[in-house]
């Protein structure tokens, strides 16, 4: 390439790049881990001058970036991103939700969201084919009010993705309270190809508390079947990598969607799972068994709830005063089983019973339901010491049996 590009000239450049059309989409797939479906795919920007030389995104994008410059790229690759979808749309093609990038400097920039959705009612382009990707470093943009402006693009309809989650620490302050709907796992976690026993337990915590928050996890970077192997075992959603599909121009991209799924065949899930891995899946089907699951402490008087969906009742604290929930709990029993209840699981009874060898307690009662309606319902205690201290612990799993 006879041009060099630095500080002084990307401006001009990259501004005749885009008059001239220079910088192209190209469409990173993202496919379903089990079957192999393209699902989604990700827009990234590739810089073809008119001689038809190749520039890094290495080399324009970090100055971008450093400027200032890099908000002028990202509304560039979502227009040309609408059009792309609102052509195929047009046509009757098939088309999947796409994501694309927009860096922290978005967030200090005035009515983002009602700018977002002008591009959109532009080409006519249903939000539901358009997904907001914001990296992890732009959770911590100082002097902004990052989950305001979250909030802001999720409520003008658009899905919102974390990028590169787990390339920093900033973003665990703000998880729980951001209202996004994917996660993208950060390839550099995959470094060790999935080999180290360290390194799938961080893996399966990431993948475990995503799945709790009910957010759909991609796995980016995914070049080998060791890898994919054992991202399956975690239960992660979408895969995204050079094993199944470098990024790639509209007209391959388009193609692409028209193929018959290609299922990669990977090693045995027994022979790629940790046993972190295994625990995780025991207590998939645990949870999925009993939609009310409590830890309770009750040597300390505590307790939190792990599990609560759909159950009869949705009116119980999710964490406290262990004593105080069996109050709450006999409250929303029958008049005539409040007393077996609150008797059951009198905590300084529960813990003498321990001590004489006691390790479960079942009990069958009817509750309230929010519907008015009573239920029988069976909640079974069990015991154990925990193993750092002598603290008596609780695992309470309760469902309806009607």
């Amino acid at each position: 390439m006879g041009i060099e590009i630095n500080k002084e000239n990307i401006g001009e450049l990259i501004a005749k790049a885009f008059e001239n059309r220079e910088i192209k989409v190209y469409y990173q797939p993202k496919f379903n881990a089990v079957n192999g479906k393209i699902q989604g795919a990700e827009a990234l920007a590739r810089w073809q001058m008119s001689d038809g030389v190749m520039i890094s995104p290495g080399m324009f994008i970090p100055l971008l970036e450093e400027l200032g410059l890099i908000i002028d790229l990202d509304w560039y690759m979502f227009r040309e991103t609408c059009r792309f979808i609102s052509e195929e749309l047009k046509a009757g093609r098939k088309m999947v939700p796409v994501s694309t990038n927009f860096s922290r400097f978005h967030a200090r920039e005035p009515k983002f969201a009602e700018r977002l959705c002008a591009v959109t009612d532009e080409f006519n382009v249903p939000r539901k084919y358009l997904e907001v990707e914001i990296t992890e470093s732009a959770l911590a943009f100082e002097g902004v009010d990052i989950i305001d402006f979250v909030r802001s693009i999720k409520d003008a309809g658009f899905d919102i993705s974390i990028d590169d989650f787990g390339s920093g620490l900033s973003s665990l302050n703000f998880v729980k309270d951001v209202p996004a709907s994917v996660i993208k796992i950060d390839k550099s976690l995959l470094s060790g190809n999935c080999e180290s026993e360290k390194e799938r337990i961080v893996l399966e915590a990431i993948f475990e508390f995503a799945h709790r928050l009910n957010m759909i996890t991609v796995a980016e970077g995914v070049e080998t079947k060791e890898q994919l192997g054992f991202l399956r075992t975690c239960g992660c959603e979408l895969i995204q990598g050079f094993l199944f599909a470098k990024p790639m121009p509209e007209d391959d991209f388009r193609k692409a969607l028209m193929e018959k799924a290609d299922v990669r065949e990977t090693e045995d899930i027994l022979l790629t799972q940790s046993p972190a891995t295994a625990t995780q899946l025991l207590l998939n089907a645990v949870f999925k068994a009993f939609p009310l699951v409590i830890m309770s402490n009750l040597t300390r008087n505590s307790f939190y709830m792990m599990a609560y969906d759909n159950f009869s009742t949705t009116s119980c604290p999710s964490t406290g005063v262990y004593t105080e929930l069996i109050v709450h709990g006999a409250s929303t029993m029958h008049p005539e089983d409040q007393k077996l209840f609150s008797d059951t699981f009198e905590i300084n009874d529960q813990i003498a019973a321990y001590e004489k060898g006691e390790r479960t307690r079942r009990v069958v009662t009817r509750q309230l339901g929010d519907d008015g309606i009573y239920r029988r319902v069976e909640t079974t205690n069990y015991y154990m010491k925990n193993p750092n201290s002598e603290d008596i612990l609780a695992i309470t799993l309760s469902h309806a049996l009607e």
